[in-house]
């Protein structure tokens, strides 16, 4: 019985795991939403004046959290019996949530860009994207904004 348990706790955290990757919020300045697809959007043209390295904070939308939860209350129920198997089972879903929590923001969490672009009407703009964009100080580039207020500096 164990075994499955085992077997069936490492099957939720992969699953889970998958949707925490596929949810990673896009800072990829050539991947679009399905709501930014066949939408109107402004286009500016500017040269780069400067480019910074930053962190882009992973998602915290309580999936970690919740797969965790569970995979601690099937662990900790693995633990103990009687009156001890529900502490067991408590602890391990509140260590669980933690690590779960923990473990979905550091999977999501990546390296970014930030890009000061000075527009062709002087206005300088700050934009911080994802770095599968190669940009260098004085390229020519379009920042494209969306009415959600999303916005891209691309070549």
């Amino acid at each position: 019985m164990r075994t499955r348990q085992i077997f069936t706790f490492v099957g939720s955290i992969a699953i889970v795991a998958l949707f925490m990757l596929g949810c990673e919020a896009q800072t990829n300045p050539n991947v679009y939403s399905r709501e930014q697809a066949q939408r109107l959007q402004r286009v500016q043209w500017g040269e780069v004046t400067s480019i910074r390295a930053v962190e882009i904070e992973g998602s915290k939308s309580g999936a970690g959290a919740v797969a965790g939860g569970v995979g601690g209350y099937f662990v900790g129920s693995t633990i103990g019996g009687g009156s001890g198997k529900n502490v067991a089972r408590a602890l391990g879903t509140i260590g669980g949530a933690i690590a779960g929590a923990a473990i979905e923001e550091g999977v999501t969490h990546r390296r970014g860009i930030e890009v000061t672009v000075r527009l062709d009407s002087g206005e300088s703009v700050s934009i911080v994207q994802g770095t599968d964009e190669r940009l260098v100080i004085g390229d020519r580039v379009r920042i494209i904004s969306s009415s959600d207020g999303s916005a891209r500096a691309v070549r």
